[in-house]
């Protein structure tokens, strides 16, 4: 997909996922595509192979989850959050 927006004239291409579940040949097929970044979350946990793929970006939900604790224990809202 990404190489076909190229070809229409995107100058880059970018991918978002909440889970970055990549079954089978999921993480080559990113590593091989012409997409610049694929931005992951931290929700599971990482394989080498993922770590090796430059393409990969992982943010961490950390702040957010931490930031909710914190909330609910001082009787604040949690949908502020989003």
């Amino acid at each position: 997909a990404a190489a076909v927006l190229k070809e229409r004239g995107a100058r880059r291409v970018f991918a978002f996922a909440s889970h970055g579940l990549l079954s089978g040949p999921g993480n080559d097929r990113i590593a091989k595509s012409a997409m610049e970044e694929c931005v992951i979350l931290n929700t599971i946990p990482t394989s080498p192979q993922r770590e090796a793929n430059e393409k990969l970006v992982v943010l961490s939900v950390a702040p957010l989850l931490a930031q909710t604790v914190f909330n609910i224990h001082a009787k604040r809202s949690i949908s502020a959050l989003f």
